[in-house]
């Protein structure tokens, strides 16, 4: 029997009522395709912002735009290609290109706009000044000197160990006016507070720096290593150079000393800035990733005082039913294995493995085949099947 639907509304309204269809003996859950929503319209509706009220807002200094435009870099192309002696160092593979040059072109011209766009990445804009974000527009250069010869720079994301970070390192940035103005610099994390939420901890906070000269500037916070405890993945610490308008008093968030207990390191970007945004722009930034290593113990332990933090899942006991009279299609070993104490299981295994140990000869060679040699006799299919995991080292409990 056919029904012949003579409007569109009537099928929509019959697949609107029709939640559960059969089809070919299988019941389709949920709303129909023609009603349900798509991946992309459900994510769309859930990420939904309302963009009156989480619009960013730039609390930075313009960025220059001092790109090429298209005619001035087709005749730059034009002129290198009827260059004939670049041809031939081409073609000899000889020709050396100075990356510095091209990272200082780089930073003048695209430079400021990649890396704000590799912080928002990063969420460090979210994370340190809510809604607000800023260009680096002020190339800043970090880098940890490690030993005689090797240097560790901070870039924008790169991982550094915590042991590289155990001395402050060298800061340079150029002031667009040279010897004017005074600078501040800060190095925080958002990500390794211990006891309070949306908190950050300082690591290095120096202000009213006269110009370039970093070393004159003023110590408000002395430097600390990162130190990112265990179990808890990658830190950002980040570092920030604001550009002030007058020399600031900084005497509320000074700490004398190594300033070693964490509580008075506890500090927020948000609030620092909002109090001395009429005093403070953004204008450059960095920032390395760091997770935790050995050099770590002895850090907690002797310079901090503490005992070390490890962060670790709880896992629950496994739930064992209760044993049974005759249990039905078990394996034999594996049942009786499961009710037994681990650390005798793990005993008689290493007295099997030592059974067979000599300090005065060499160890027997493995089987070739292990599969292909036949047990003798007659052998339960349990023990069979522990031999057959016993020669070709089948197991965690086989590692002992």
């Amino acid at each position: 029997m056919f029904v012949l639907l003579k409007s569109t509304n009537t099928l929509t309204q019959l697949n609107k009522t029709c939640v559960n269809i059969v089809r070919n003996g299988h019941h389709l859950r949920g709303k129909p395709p023609g009603v349900a929503k798509s991946l992309q319209q459900r994510l769309e509706e859930i990420n939904y912002k309302d963009p009156k009220l989480t619009f960013k807002v730039n609390i930075g200094f313009a960025a220059s735009k001092t790109v090429q435009d298209q005619a001035s870099r087709i005749g730059v192309l034009k002129n290198n290609r009827q260059n004939k002696e670049l041809e031939k160092q081409s073609r000899n593979q000889s020709l050396l290109i100075n990356l510095d040059d091209v990272k200082k072109e780089w930073l003048t011209q695209g430079g400021p706009q990649h890396i704000q766009q590799i912080a928002e990445h990063y969420g460090v804009f979210e994370h340190l000044f809510g809604d607000a974000y800023f260009a680096p527009v002020v190339p800043l250069h970090v880098k940890y000197n490690i030993g005689a010869d090797n240097v560790a720079p901070v870039y924008y994301g790169n991982i550094l160990k915590p042991s590289d970070t155990a001395s402050a390192p060298e800061v340079e940035f150029s002031s667009p006016k040279g010897n004017d103005g005074l600078w501040t610099l800060i190095m925080t994390n958002p990500d390794g507070h211990l006891t309070e939420n949306n908190k950050e901890y300082v690591h290095w906070f120096v202000g009213n720096i006269p110009g370039d000269q970093f070393s004159k500037g003023e110590t408000i916070v002395n430097y600390l290593q990162s130190f990112p405890p265990k179990g808890t993945g990658f830190h950002r610490h980040i570092f920030v150079l604001y550009k002030q308008e007058k020399k600031l008093d900084f005497s509320a968030w000074k700490r004398d000393g190594a300033c070693l207990n964490l509580s008075d390191r506890t500090f927020s970007t948000h609030e620092f800035y909002r109090g001395l945004q009429d005093d403070l722009t953004p204008a450059g930034l960095a920032f390395f990733q760091a997770d935790w290593d050995s050099s770590l113990n002895a850090f907690y332990h002797n310079k901090l005082n503490m005992q070390e933090p490890i962060f670790e899942y709880d896992f629950p006991e496994t739930y064992v039913k209760k044993q049974e009279w005759f249990p039905l299609r078990e394996a034999f070993n594996l049942y009786m294995d499961r009710y037994r104490d681990p650390k005798q299981i793990n005993k008689e295994f290493l007295l099997r493995k030592l059974k067979d140990v000599d300090p005065f000869s060499p160890p027997k060679k493995p089987l070739p085949y292990p599969n292909a040699v036949k047990c003798e006799g007659y052998v339960p299919s349990w023990l069979k099947l522990e031999k057959t995991k016993s020669r070709y080292k089948w197991g965690r409990i086989n590692d002992i």
